[in-house]
């Protein structure tokens, strides 16, 4: 059964990055002594790791949700009231307006639950026509209220390359990842974004899926499943979509919840601590990606924002924004580390390697 609240309203002490931090390098719970994943990058000549150049600028306007998933690492829900002003999302457009990014990638929480995020995307629009906007929608949003049932239409009008978790192709299997029900309103916002052009080869409105294993395991290839899914959603619901991404829960946050609940959290850090792979380390994500909290703060990636990691840098907000030093600054790296680079790796646009 799903939570029904975040780790942070359940006072529960993983809700705090400073305890996740103390867990992922605690021998005693891993039940061994794990290299540290700044000497892998070392072995390789790769430390201190350093960006290529800043082309992702991706940010989170929130961390409310109408979701409660049980690997989320962002710890989201309808409890959580973090949210992000029109004063921040302003800093945003005047850093977009300065330099060039190309692609900007809005995340949440449910991005869509922001009162300004139609604003925001307007605004965005309005000063960078090229940009490539991606929004990572979870779907059931659409339904959720009727004055969301014409996202898709304002995705299209906005030239917006929808992103969305489905972690199986049945109902089962997603429901208890996700919550009763998000099969069944997943399939029917996928249909409806279907109908609207998403998905449908030539219309150039991408609608990609991401998939996360449901328990203590690495995802299989990407390439196999995005074939499964593509015969399975069209065979059973007629669905069309672009590509399939396949992401490797990072042991933080609820997933580090469930890990240490179920008894695998040693077997899983061995797991992606074994399957590290070098070519995978040369191409993670926050080496071309800029994170920006709710709170207009900047991290190297999506999983160090959630661990309070801020960039090592001077400049550490909007309003403080300094690209040349953000460029040159060293990321931030700790164990969780391990899961971006596990197999072939892992990144919010999935593999790597």
């Amino acid at each position: 059964m799903n939570p029904v609240k975040s780790l942070k309203a359940q006072k529960n002490e993983l809700g705090e990055s400073a305890f996740q931090l103390k867990v992922l390098n605690d021998e005693v719970k891993i039940g061994k002594k794990l290299p540290l994943f700044r000497e892998k990058l070392e072995d390789i000549g790769l430390f201190p790791l350093k960006p290529t150049k800043l082309e992702i600028f991706q940010i989170n306007v929130g961390k409310m949700c109408n979701q409660v998933c049980k690997h989320c690492h962002v710890d989201a829900g309808p409890d959580r009231k973090e949210i992000m002003t029109q004063e921040t999302m302003q800093l945003c457009i005047d850093i977009l307006k300065k330099h060039k990014f190309s692609t900007l990638d809005l995340t949440g929480g449910a991005p869509e639950m922001n009162n300004s995020f139609r604003w925001f995307i307007e605004g965005i629009r309005a000063v960078d026509s090229d940009i490539k906007i991606i929004v990572r929608c979870n779907l059931t949003i659409i339904l959720a209220n009727p004055k969301y049932h014409d996202l898709p239409q304002f995705f299209k009008k906005h030239k917006i390359e929808v992103v969305s978790s489905l972690p199986a192709t049945s109902a089962s299997r997603t429901d208890s990842q996700r919550g009763d029900g998000v099969f069944d309103d997943s399939i029917k916002a996928l249909q409806m974004l279907n109908q609207v052009g998403y998905g449908i080869e030539g219309t150039g409105l991408n609608l990609n899926l991401v998939y996360n294993p449901s328990g203590a395991f690495l995802p299989a290839g990407q390439v196999s499943l995005e074939k499964e899914f593509k015969r399975v959603l069209k065979t059973k619901f007629n669905i069309d979509f672009n590509s399939l991404f396949a992401i490797t829960n990072i042991p933080i946050s609820r997933f580090l919840d469930y890990l240490l609940v179920s008894g695998n959290y040693g077997a899983y850090m061995d797991k992606i601590v074994e399957a590290y792979n070098p070519v995978a380390a040369v191409n993670v994500m926050c080496r071309n990606t800029l994170s920006i909290g709710w709170d207009g703060y900047l991290y190297d990636c999506d999983f160090n924002q959630m661990l309070d990691l801020k960039v090592a840098a001077k400049a550490q907000h909007l309003r403080d924004f300094d690209y040349e030093e953000l460029t040159n600054r060293s990321v931030i790296v700790n164990q969780h580390c391990y899961g971006c680079t596990a197999g072939a790796g892992s990144s919010c646009g999935g593999e790597v390697a």
